[in-house]
C-alpha cells in the first residue's frame, strides 16, 4: 500500500460505485477435503443438459457440430498443447507447418490469396477488419448490413469508436431480407472505407447481389469486406470469386466444441496486395527453403502486432491468438477434403431446410420470415400463435428441446421470433420430435412427452 501510495485496500475500488461494493462477510462455507470437492463439483455438473443429452437448435454464432475423434486426439498431443504459441518460431518447426497448414486451406477455402494463423472470434476479426480498411483508404466511414449480429456489431462499435471510425447500417428488403441495393447507393461516397456483409447472413439466409454490392463499393474505392460461415463453403461460391478485398468469419465449426460459447476461432484473410497485407493484423506463417533448396523450413513472415514490434509501429494489439484452436480447424479441414466440404454443406442445407419446410406445416406459425434461400439457420415467428418465444423455449425444454435464439429484442420489428439451428448432427427423427413438441406447444398441449416424441 505504501508502494502504490494507498491509504486503505478501499482506494483500490475508488473507480467502483459504491452501490457495487459488497458491504457485508461473503458466505462462503468451510474447507472440504479433495475428495469431497469432487463430489460437490460433480453433483453440480450433473445438473447440466448437453447437446450429447439432448437435440439442441441453437446456433446464432457458436454452433453444434460434429467434432471428428481424431481431432481431439492430434490437439491433445503434449507437443501442441504445450507450444501453444510460437514464441520462439524458428525452434518450433511442428507448431508452425500446422499453422502454415491451417492458412494454405482457408485461402483455398475462401479463393483468397493471404490468411493470417487465426484471431479471437467473428467478431474481433470484423473490428480488426474495418480499422484495417480505414487505414488502407485512408477513410472513416464502414457501411454494414441491419441484419447483422449484434454482438458482432457491439464489438465493431468498441473498436471503430477510438479510432474515430462511424458506423452506418443499411436497410434490407423487407420481403428477402436482401440487402437493399438503392439504399447502398444512396450511402456509399467518397467518405466510405468499406462495405462489409454477412454471407450467410446472421439469421441464416443467403446473399443474392454479392456481386452487385462488391462493384458498388470498389467503384467509390471503398474495400469489401464478407464475413463466412466456413461450413458452407463447399457449396456457396467462395468470396474470392466475387473480388471480395477482406474475408473473415467464424471457424469454431470446423474442429472445435462449443465449450460454453468459446474459445471461438477469427479467420482472417485478404488478397495479395502488399499495402493491404502490411495492414493485416495478428501474424502470417510463411515456407521458405536453405540456399541451395534442399530443405524447407517454416518462419513468422510478417507478425504486425504490438508484442513483436515497437507499439506504434503495430496493426493490432492483439496479443495472444487461438493457435491450438486453429490446429484442431486444420486437421478437421484436412480430414473432410474438398468432397468432404461439399457433402457437410449439402447435408447442413438439406436438414436445415426440411426442418423449415417442417415447421412452416404448423398452424400459425411463419418458418422462416423472409422468402430467401437459407443456410444452417432460419427463423421461426409466433405472433399469429399468440406465445411468446420465451414461453415457447421454456416449453420445449420441459420436452428435452433446447429451442432457438430469441430474437425479439435485437429485433423488435420481427414481433416474437426465433432464430433456429440445424446441422449435420440433427437426426430426422430429433427434427421431428421438434415439429411435434412445437405443435403440441401451441395447440395448448404443453404436456407433450418426452417418451412420446422418440
Amino acid at each position: 500500500m505504501q508502494e502504490i501510495g494507498i491509504k486503505s485496500i478501499d482506494e483500490l475500488y475508488a473507480d467502483i460505485s459504491q452501490k457495487y461494493r459488497l458491504k457485508k462477510p461473503l458466505n462462503l462455507p468451510h474447507a472440504l477435503s479433495e475428495f469431497e470437492v469432487k463430489r460437490h463439483v460433480e453433483a453440480l455438473l450433473s445438473k447440466n443438459k448437453t447437446c450429447n443429452d439432448i437435440p439442441v437448435f441453437l446456433g446464432a454464432g457458436c454452433w453444434p457440430h460434429y467434432v471428428p475423434a481424431v481431432v481431439r486426439e492430434i490437439v491433445q498431443r503434449s507437443e501442441l498443447v504445450t507450444s501453444y504459441t510460437p514464441y520462439q518460431p524458428e525452434i518450433s518447426q511442428g507448431m508452425l507447418q500446422a499453422l502454415f497448414e491451417y492458412q494454405s486451406m482457408i485461402c483455398e477455402l475462401t479463393d483468397m490469396d493471404i490468411v493470417n494463423c487465426s484471431m479471437y472470434d467473428w467478431a474481433s476479426a470484423l473490428g480488426e477488419a474495418a480499422r484495417m480498411a480505414t487505414r488502407i483508404t485512408g477513410r472513416k466511414e464502414i457501411l454494414i448490413p441491419k441484419l447483422i449480429h449484434p454482438e458482432r456489431a457491439v464489438t465493431l462499435q468498441v473498436y471503430a469508436e477510438p479510432a474515430g471510425i462511424v458506423t452506418e447500417k443499411l436497410v434490407y428488403d423487407k420481403e428477402n431480407g436482401q440487402i437493399n441495393t438503392d439504399d447502398l447507393k444512396g450511402k456509399i461516397s467518397n467518405k466510405t472505407a468499406a462495405v462489409y456483409i454477412e454471407n450467410p447472413s446472421y439469421l441464416g439466409f443467403i446473399e443474392e447481389q454479392v456481386k452487385e454490392i462488391s462493384r458498388e463499393a470498389h467503384a467509390h474505392g471503398a474495400l469489401f469486406i464478407v464475413g463466412v460461415d466456413p461450413t458452407s463453403l463447399g457449396i456457396l461460391k467462395p468470396p474470392g470469386e466475387y473480388d471480395a478485398d477482406i474475408v473473415i468469419g467464424e471457424a469454431q465449426p470446423l474442429g472445435n466444441f462449443m465449450n460454453f460459447g468459446g474459445p471461438l476461432l477469427g479467420i482472417f484473410a485478404c488478397r495479395d496486395d502488399m499495402n493491404i497485407i502490411r495492414q493485416m493484423p495478428g501474424r502470417i506463417i510463411g515456407m521458405t527453403t536453405t540456399q541451395d533448396s534442399s530443405k524447407h523450413g517454416f518462419c513468422m513472415t510478417l507478425q504486425t502486432r504490438e508484442q513483436h514490434i515497437r507499439r506504434e509501429k503495430a496493426t493490432s494489439n492483439i496479443c495472444s491468438n487461438e493457435a491450438l484452436c486453429a490446429v484442431a480447424s486444420a486437421v478437421h479441414m484436412a480430414l473432410l477434403g474438398p468432397e468432404g466440404f461439399r457433402e457437410l454443406g449439402e447435408t447442413i442445407m438439406y436438414k436445415a431446410n426440411y426442418a423449415m419446410q417442417r415447421i412452416s406445416k404448423i398452424s400459425r406459425v411463419k418458418a422462416p420470415i423472409f422468402n430467401s434461400t437459407h443456410f444452417k439457420e432460419f427463423t421461426v415467428n409466433f405472433d399469429e400463435a399468440g406465445q411468446s418465444v420465451e414461453e415457447v423455449n421454456k416449453k420445449l425444454l420441459q420436452n428435452q428441446i433446447h429451442g432457438g435464439k430469441n430474437i425479439s429484442e435485437e429485433f423488435p420489428e420481427f414481433g416474437e421470433t426465433a432464430l433456429f439451428c440445424v446441422t449435420e448432427i440433427h437426426s430426422k427423427n430429433e427434427i421431428e420430435r421438434l415439429a411435434e413438441a412445437l405443435t403440441g406447444i401451441l395447440e395448448g398441449k404443453s404436456d407433450v412427452q418426452a417418451s412420446k416424441l422418440g
